[in-house]
């Protein structure tokens, strides 16, 4: 028989990247009581993770639990970015509810509709917290506007439309029901808008036990441990259950350690019950999107569809001259048993063997939630080589289809022409183009996913640095035809040796240099951009004839211009077709598939003809 469990609350808080959710979640917790007075707490607590910290956006989806009165409130901080779609898509089916944040200054953007979307499709009850009311510009009444266009166009239910709306700074810690912030004293009155409109958990607790696991990882102490929603029934410490996967296939297992979340930490608990969000450990070999349920009564519960991957590039092991000098974990074997357990935590990627056995592709999101991966691998100490990325491509009904992205840029006035020409120049297509903040126009573009590919640096340059993009992935449509994304070409280095100024002095006036004197270098090593569409082939290495003849100006010292260094982003965004990146835990390098100089011309010449 169903009831509601009236004293729990399970939400997300969903929006944007950069909107305030994980402050949010911080200004919850220490207005909940869950740190000491005298206890020090690092800003956006739940980004625990090295790379969501210098980053500084939330990458994993994490929960938490605080007490609020007499009531329990589970709490899933969710990311932001649209690359990490898929993290926001599992754990939503752990909530009844969701807080949607929306800066009240950069207002409804690509990835507040994706989240928003996601929530409406679950029929989970929203509460929209218009965030940052404090910030020079705000326009919380505008903002609120553009909010409840996005819920009609999204077509939510009359009920979704008739959603709760706070106004709140969760860097000041304080929410009002007043545009103007109120009294500003505390997150009160959000915690009794969650408490009064996110409707309890109903669920039957005497039916048998099931629960859907919704996140894996790992503990050094007691193994891999499973995060879930108790779907019916209760569980015990130490009971014996049924874990079962999406592929039929069943196997017997036992909890051995059972815990509820209880702020930052997990507490170990005796028993939970339907509309827990728990966590257990001893279920070996157990996946997200398993089943845990009775030996008695074994019923599989459908896990989420996580929409596919657009973009895919291949891994390969590292062969250059300097393989296996900087990383630990070099072989092909490292690499496939690397990627392979990535998936285990990872369920919006795919990983694909290839005809060669050093070669597997890797399929995600989008370039930042690769370069994610690759990144923490090479912190890993693993050392390997990425190609270009590339659009997946769908055939639909005998015609081809390719992933499209919403693009919306917020540009001043006086690039806006600049832009829209480059973005015509990619296949886009623009939708919107209304005034924005002062002084600057917001554009909404539908474009090929391919054609952002190595934009956001050339948008960076056009912009002076002053344009702010963002983009969602939006379907799939008819392919667009061809395009040409890259305007230059590379140099590449004619030797092995070792950079000197006098080389790189001669270089610099051909384009762009992308290293300085003293970095060892081997042929097919691209060290700059060509200023031309054509690759320019140098000798970086050239060093000065001697002789005993000197004449006055020649020998002043030489002036090197400061080298471009490229991120990782900025280096997979860069590559072409021909080229690789080549990744080692000290340094990240740009190269030609063929390092050899005539052979690479002799396969450009074949594949002209």
């Amino acid at each position: 028989m169903l009831q509601i469990r009236d004293k729990v609350r399970n939400i997300a808080i969903i929006a944007h990247v950069d909107h305030g959710k994980t402050t949010m979640v911080d200004g919850l917790l220490r207005q909940s009581g869950t740190f000491r007075d005298n206890e020090v707490v690092a800003e956006r607590v739940m980004d625990s993770n090295d790379l969501e910290r210098e980053r500084g956006i939330t990458i994993l989806s994490k929960n938490t639990a605080i007490s609020y009165k007499d009531y329990t409130i589970n709490i899933v901080d969710t990311p932001g970015h649209a690359d990490f779609g898929g993290e926001v898509e599992r754990v939503l089916g752990m909530t009844d509810g969701v807080l949607l944040l929306v800066d009240a200054f950069e207002g409804a953007m690509p990835q507040t509709r994706f989240v928003l979307s996601k929530a409406l499709a679950m029929n989970l009850t929203p509460i929209v917290v218009i965030n940052k009311i404090d910030r020079d510009g705000a326009r919380p009444l505008e903002v609120l506007d553009e909010v409840l266009e996005l819920f009609m166009d999204l077509g939510a239910s009359d009920e979704q439309l008739d959603f709760p709306v706070v106004y709140a700074s969760s860097r000041e810690g304080y929410a009002s029901l007043e545009p103007d912030g109120g009294d500003k004293k505390n997150l009160e009155p959000l915690f009794e808008a969650i408490i009064e409109h996110i409707p309890g958990p109903k669920v039957d607790c005497d039916a048998p036990f099931r629960m859907l696991i919704s996140n894996v990882t790992t503990d050094e102490y007691v193994g891999r441990i499973a995060v879930a929603r108790i779907d019916r029934g209760s569980v015990k410490n130490g009971q014996a259950v049924v874990v079962c996967n999406n592929d039929g296939m069943s196997r017997s297992a036992r909890i051995n350690y059972l815990y509820k979340y209880k702020g930052l930490k997990r507490i170990e608990a005796d028993s939970a019950e339907a509309g827990d969000i728990v966590v257990v450990a001893g279920l070996t070999d157990c996946n997200i999107g398993d089943t845990v349920c009775d030996h008695d009564c074994v019923e599989p519960i459908p896990f989420v569809n996580i929409d596919e991957p657009t973009l895919s590039m291949n891994f390969s092991v590292n062969n250059s001259p300097f393989a296996g000098k900087e990383g630990s974990f070099v072989t092909s074997r490292h690499l496939r048993d690397r990627l392979f357990k990535e998936l285990e935590t990872n369920v919006s990627m795919r990983v694909e063997e290839t005809d060669s056995p050093d070669t597997f592709k890797v399929s995600g999101r989008g370039e930042l939630h690769l370069s994610v991966l690759i990144e923490t691998m090479r912190r890993q100490d693993y050392e390997f080589q990425v190609s270009r990325p590339r659009v997946i491509f769908k055939e639909i009904k005998g015609i081809l289809n390719e992933p499209m992205e919403r693009l919306t840029i917020d540009v001043p006035e006086e690039y806006v022409g600049t832009v829209i020409e480059k973005i015509g120049l990619r296949k886009g297509e623009m939708l919107d183009m209304h005034p924005g903040q002062e002084g600057y126009t917001r554009l909404d573009f539908k474009i090929p996913s391919r054609g952002l590919i190595g934009y956001r640096s050339e948008f960076l340059t056009d912009t002076k640095g002053k344009g702010v993009m963002n983009h969602v992935f939006d379907g799939y449509e008819e392919y667009k035809g061809d395009m040409t994304t890259r305007q230059r070409g590379s140099m590449v280095a004619w030797e092995d040796g070792e950079s000197v100024a006098y080389g790189l002095f001669n270089a610099q006036e051909r384009g762009r240099l992308f290293i300085g004197a003293g970095v060892k270098v081997y042929q097919g090593m691209i060290v700059g951009e060509c200023s031309r569409n054509e690759d320019l082939v140098i000798n970086v290495c050239k060093k000065k004839h001697l002789s005993n003849v000197r004449a006055s100006g020649s020998d002043e010292a030489l002036k090197l211009v400061p080298p471009v260094i490229f991120s990782l982003e900025q280096s997979l965004e860069f590559i072409n077709d021909d080229e690789l990146v080549e990744v080692t835990p000290t340094n990240i390098r740009l190269r030609k598939k063929i390092l050899n100089t005539e052979l690479r011309a002799k396969a450009r010449s074949k594949s002209q003809v």
